[in-house]
């Protein structure tokens, strides 16, 4: 079970990157704003999966100048990452409809 968490935080990140490249405390509010808040990520949890992505070879990492002047470091999809996305998402349509499928058969609900 833990395998799918792993996977479904990768779907999360890549499908953020898919829209446009970031650096981690954008991916961690655009997370939780698109969600509402249901996803509340932590940089303890961000930055490891980032550097997983990384190693990996699905996302990138560059240095770009904010408008502070600042140097931020930016994440940005590969086509490799792209292709991940797409399985990832898939995988998940895959695990949401057995989840939907069990209940709307359980007990009191059919």
């Amino acid at each position: 079970m833990k395998k799918q968490s792993i996977e479904h935080t990768h779907l999360l990140i890549l499908s953020l990157l898919a829209g446009e490249d970031m650096y981690g405390y954008q991916m961690i509010t655009e997370l939780a704003r698109r969600s509402q808040n249901v996803f509340s990520m932590k940089e303890g949890t961000l930055y490891p999966v980032l550097h997983g992505l990384e190693k990996q070879g699905y996302v990138e990492a560059y240095q770009q100048a904010a408008e502070s002047g600042r140097m931020r470091k930016y994440y940005r999809i590969t086509r490799s990452g792209r292709g991940c996305l797409a399985e990832e998402k898939q995988s998940w349509e895959v695990y949401e409809g057995a989840v939907n499928a069990v209940l709307r058969f359980s007990a009191g609900l059919a």
